[in-house]
């Protein structure tokens, strides 16, 4: 059990999960492409001991494979996981009392702990100016904090155990900031701080915020977990830290006495500014807009500090594994609080949020004369009303009767959706409705489109293994390529607006349907590069699902309306780039050639394999 991120890095060292980097390397662009490059690699975790600009280290990569974050737990995480099985199964303590008593156990001797003084730690006042200004990418509006823990506290039941403590990035320099006074703070509109902001704008008042950077790990991954209604983050932080989360108060301010940094600052009625852009995990620059600005009061810095870091971009990234853990650790809460659903999959090559993945159970058969998706409607709903779940673009949900399907195995569950669905019967549309704010493909900031595909019942249908003759050699519409079965890419002209789309699509549809509609290829997916998309599953669950907006991009062969349902015999979908969507994340060259010194040998990477 550690005390702090020091000793925790210095454990990951003694184990051969670390390496330093003695070097000067520049928080401009290299220290993000050398992160990104050992973590391609599957390497180990990064301690910078010469940021240029700062005199603080910085470490990254911790996490950077689901190996390293189970070891970094390995004594507290099968007492997380039992506290966590009984707060999504309360009925499972009642049962067995004597057997789940220690998860209480476990629970109680994790209560945030309150230290007596002012502030017991971090002691040293620093400026914003002095921490590594870490910028991952070239259109990035500045440095950003990616690894933050924001603590608020709600005005109407103030105190710790009531408090929201979340991962929102931290905007430090750059824009219209007035440097070390100013930084930007950019939430999700569902997130908890807006909750809290919402209650302090009605009261008149500003909402004092604290950002949290560093000690324990447990500490980050409380900050991104889905947890259940009642278990405060701060309590999961000492389960995971096997510590209590320790905190005191200074000026107000909730100070953590266990982090290397805290910002604490004021976020005051109707005060915004620029923020962005930001390469996310899309794999695109979520782009400029306006989000709150907070005035900076004062900065913390414990003795020695480290500053945590990490890079994200197209996935996957070192999040991936933030999620592999949280689903590990939380996996069944979903059964739970839906009942009838069996796995939901949030799929990381999309970038999480635009696609999902389910199973569900479908036991309204006895009232139904087929096979057909009925319950399994009802959680789709459900699902898509659920926490981050609601941020989803794309749903596909089945049944299993055998309980063979697994959504992981991603190939096979789209061959076991496409196989079984009707399309004029089991396509489902909500528009005009929010999505991810960092998605791009929709009408506007937070607004697109929904989309479910649901299956159930016997075979229809023998996907194809190759591209159908009727697919081939089409009008502007050329390279086909076999995607996966029942899926072909198309590769079409540069899409210039929706009106020449609808008319471009509008005379394929026709043509396909001249030749004879494909029954064998229900999924055609138009492409700016065919060979990119089918390239491999990964290119095109990203290009495909990053890049349409259900509403306005999915098109369909003999499409029309059947009592305001919409159906097709094929199912079209326009995954070119848009002019309205955000630009991809390029990497600089010159940085990446310049950060090939640190792997050359005698340099500290330059023992690492296959970089």
């Amino acid at each position: 059990m550690y005390r702090s991120l020091e000793e925790c890095l210095a454990d990951l060292e003694r184990h051969g999960h670390l390496v330093r980097v003695r070097e000067e390397v520049d928080p401009y662009l290299e220290m993000a492409a050398v992160h990104r490059r050992v973590y391609d690699a599957g390497g180990p975790a990064l301690l910078f001991e010469n940021v240029k600009g700062s005199k603080f280290r910085a470490a990254s990569n911790i996490f950077g494979t689901l190996e390293r974050s189970r070891f970094i737990f390995r004594s507290t995480w099968d007492a997380v996981q039992k506290v966590m099985e009984v707060r999504n199964d309360p009925m499972k303590a009642l049962k067995s009392p004597l057997q789940n008593a220690g998860a209480g156990l476990t629970a109680w001797k994790a209560l945030p702990q309150k230290t007596p003084g002012a502030l017991a730690a971090p002691a040293n006042e620093v400026r914003i100016s002095d921490l590594p200004l870490i910028q991952s990418w070239p259109m990035d509006g500045g440095a950003f904090v990616t690894l933050p823990q924001v603590y608020t506290e709600d005005p109407d039941k103030p105190g710790i155990m009531n408090s929201n403590l979340g991962m929102y990035r931290i905007q430090l320099n750059g824009n219209e900031y007035e440097t070390d006074k100013e930084i930007g703070v950019h939430y999700q509109i569902h997130r908890g701080i807006g909750i809290h902001q919402t209650k302090t704008n009605k009261l008149g008042v500003p909402l004092k915020v604290s950002c949290f950077v560093g000690g324990h790990p447990a500490h980050s991954l409380a900050a991104v977990m889905p947890l259940p209604e009642g278990l405060s983050e701060m309590t999961v932080a000492g389960m995971l830290a096997g510590n209590r989360f320790r905190y005191s108060y200074a000026d107000g301010f909730c100070i953590s006495n266990d982090a290397d940094f805290v910002i604490t600052g004021e976020i005051h009625p109707g005060e915004t500014k620029p923020e962005g852009p930001f390469g996310d995990h899309l794999g695109y620059y979520s782009l400029t807009h306006p989000f709150p600005v907070m005035r900076v009061h004062k900065v913390y810095a414990k003795p020695g500090a480290i500053w945590p870091f990490t890079v994200v971009g197209r996935p996957p990234q070192e999040d991936t594994s933030f999620g592999q853990l949280i689903h590990e650790l939380t996996g069944d809460a979903i059964r739970q609080e839906i009942p009838g659903v069996q796995e939901v999959h949030a799929v990381d090559a999309a970038g999480v949020h635009p696609l999902l993945f389910a199973i569900g159970s479908e036991r309204y058969t006895p009232y139904s004369e087929s096979k057909r998706p009925a319950e399994l409607l009802t959680l789709a709903n459900r699902i898509l009303g659920t926490g981050q779940l609601s941020l989803a673009k794309y749903l596909f949900i089945a049944a299993d009767d055998r309980q063979r399907l697994d959504t992981h195995r991603e190939e096979e569950f789209l061959t076991y959706i496409l196989e079984r669905i009707d399309l004029r019967r089991d396509i489902h549309f909500q528009t005009n409705t929010t999505i991810d704010t960092l998605d791009y493909s929709g009408t506007g900031l937070n607004a697109g489109s929904k989309v479910v595909f649901a299956a159930y019942g016997d075979k229809r249908r023998e996907l194809c293994r190759e591209v159908p003759e009727e697919l081939k050699g089409l009008r502007s519409f050329e390279g086909a390529r076999l995607v996966l079965p029942g899926i072909v890419a198309l590769q079409g002209p540069a899409f210039s607006d929706y009106a020449a789309a609808e008319r471009e699509i509008g005379e394929l549809c026709a043509a396909i349907a001249a030749r004879g509609a494909p029954g064998s290829c229900p999924a055609i997916v138009i492409a700016d590069d065919s060979e990119f998309l089918s390239g491999t599953l990964a290119n095109f669950l990203w290009a495909t699902f990053t890049r349409s907006n259900p509403s306005h991009d999915i098109y369909g062969v003999n499409s029309g309306y059947e009592f305001k349902h919409w159906a097709c015999d094929n199912v079209i979908i326009d995954a070119r780039s848009k002019p309205h969507q955000a630009p991809p994340l390029v990497a600089d060259p010159a940085v990446e050639r310049s950060v090939d010194r640190l792997f050359v040998q005698g340099a500290s990477l330059g023992g690492l394999k296959n970089l």
